[in-house]
């Protein structure tokens, strides 16, 4: 039997020789021949645009502060972060692009046919659980809209229903009936809302920057910091600790990046919209959240970590109604983008017989409702050991998937045998798992989980996502005995 390649990465069985789709493991959704080879450069560069622009990333960004980083030290963490990422999301998308199907369909290579269903199932947990919360983020500043517009509007937010307000759950429900309306007009839609999104959040920072910044009499203190400057040596490993806390940020959405890029019709769109969005535009949002922080320093006497709080400082009613406008456009795409459409695509290759597109979409909707997220955003010992010990098995899986595609596979994947469950079948493995892959996430995963989650350990806690990757990486190349001087990657 001979095969042959088309394409760069992918191998392709000669049409006689085609295994059959089982049913258990196809779904026109996730077959290659679904891919729209729509998303070009400019589409990859707004996506990057609606990922780092949100509530979320901003606070993230901000709590860098509590590291000890002066204000340039934290713009040089961020923008390394930003750097890694770049590399990162090249890996992960170019692999995508090159096999044209969803991540856990490709995580089916390294995991098993059955076995990728580990991966997609713990991406789903941690993305279902920040999907709810930043809906709820969100959400909280249609309520201060609506508060400063219409004041008769405050008897509706003293009531409490599972913690929330009744003003709460209307806002909240609303922009979750509005999120799933996008999805629900699929992968197009989603590309659309990304192309709008990305660039409408600048005119909000901008828009606060300017604001801020004019209270501030136009004056900042880079050399700022929250904590006594350390030695050289301890606010070294502090930048460092600053640079892969903002790689983890992004740990999930690089993961499930094959989502996307499989949409893309060249590497070439790939690899620029990825410098466009990261090494420009991640860069640039980088430094204006710093200006804004260190200029709320100088206007409150601390730096600000929650961007409502600003914008409910605002007087005039229509900049924060543009203001808001911009960010929940925002954040309702960084919320699609990021946490919402991997859950689905996981739950189809769980069960591709069950759910379409749609069906997916309504499910994921109805539990980021029942898992009430103003709970679990208010209990962070719940986010930081549940939540965090799960998203710490992102730098494994990772480490795993990635390795098996260069090294392991050496950049060639057979398309049709990801929906072969037949004992023949090249990723069937034994009865559809990779035991090497399972064991390296396993084994791995112990230390990452440990590391993020039990308080003796806490100062190497940042480093969780490269602690995640490297030992993955090297576990995985052991029991595939492959010494490492013999890993290229082109």
């Amino acid at each position: 039997m001979t095969t042959s390649q088309s394409g760069p990465g992918v191998v392709v069985e000669p049409t006689a020789l085609k295994p059959e789709r089982h049913p258990r493991l196809f779904n026109a959704e996730l077959a290659p021949e679904s891919a729209t080879g729509t998303w070009k450069t400019r589409n990859i560069f707004a996506w990057w645009m609606s990922s780092w622009h949100s509530l979320g990333g901003y606070t993230m960004a901000i709590g860098l502060f509590t590291l000890g980083l002066s204000g340039w030290q934290m713009m040089v963490s961020l923008s390394v972060g930003a750097v890694i990422l770049f590399f990162a999301a090249n890996l992960s998308g170019i692999a995508g692009q090159r096999v044209k199907v969803p991540f856990p369909v490709f995580a089916r290579a390294s995991f098993g046919v059955l076995g990728a269903n580990i991966p997609a199932v713990l991406r789903a947990i941690v993305a279902i659980a920040w999907y709810g919360i930043q809906t709820y983020l969100a959400s909280t500043a249609g309520m201060l809209l609506l508060l400063k517009m219409v004041p008769a509007a405050k008897g509706l937010s003293e009531s409490n229903f599972l913690g929330l307000s009744a003003l709460g759950w209307i806002c909240f429900l609303v922009l979750s009936a509005l999120q799933l309306l996008v999805l629900l007009r699929g992968m197009e839609a989603v590309r659309r809302l990304s192309d709008f999104a990305g660039p409408a959040i600048w005119v909000a920072m901008i828009a606060l920057a300017v604001w801020v910044l004019n209270r501030a009499g136009w004056q900042v203190d880079f050399s700022y910091s929250t904590l006594p400057q350390n030695p050289l040596g301890a606010q070294t490993m502090a930048m460092l600790a600053g640079v892969f806390l903002t790689v983890a940020y992004f740990a999930g959405p690089i993961l499930n990046f094959a989502d996307f890029t499989r949409n893309s019709p060249t590497e070439r769109d790939v690899r620029k919209g990825n410098a466009r969005g990261l090494l420009v535009n991640g860069v640039a949002f980088c430094v204006i959240t710093v200006v804004i922080a260190l200029a709320s320093v100088k206007v409150y006497g601390k730096a600000i970590y929650d961007p409502i709080a600003l914008l409910a400082d605002i007087d005039s009613v229509f900049i924060l109604l543009v203001a808001i406008i911009a960010i929940g456009i925002a954040t309702a795409g960084i919320n699609i983008i990021l946490n919402f459409v991997s859950p689905v695509y996981d739950m189809i290759n769980v069960w591709p017989k069950t759910f379409t597109f749609h069906r997916a979409g309504i499910v994921i909707a109805v539990l980021a409702i029942v898992i009430t997220p103003w709970n679990l955003f208010s209990n962070p010992v719940l986010i930081n050991q549940f939540i965090g010990g799960v998203g710490a098995l992102m730098g494994p899986l990772f480490g795993v998937i990635m390795t098996d595609y260069y090294v392991v596979n050496k950049q060639k994947i057979d398309t049709e045998s990801l929906f072969d469950l037949s004992p023949r079948g090249r990723y069937v493995y034994n009865k559809g798992y990779n035991s090497k892959a399972v064991t390296a996430l396993v084994a791995a995963g112990i230390i990452t989980i440990a590391v993020s989650i039990i308080p003796g350990l806490s100062s190497i806690a940042p480093f969780s996502w490269p602690i995640g990757v490297v030992s993955s990486v090297a576990i995985y190349l052991a029991l595939n005995r492959i010494p490492v001087a013999q890993i290229t990657v082109r």
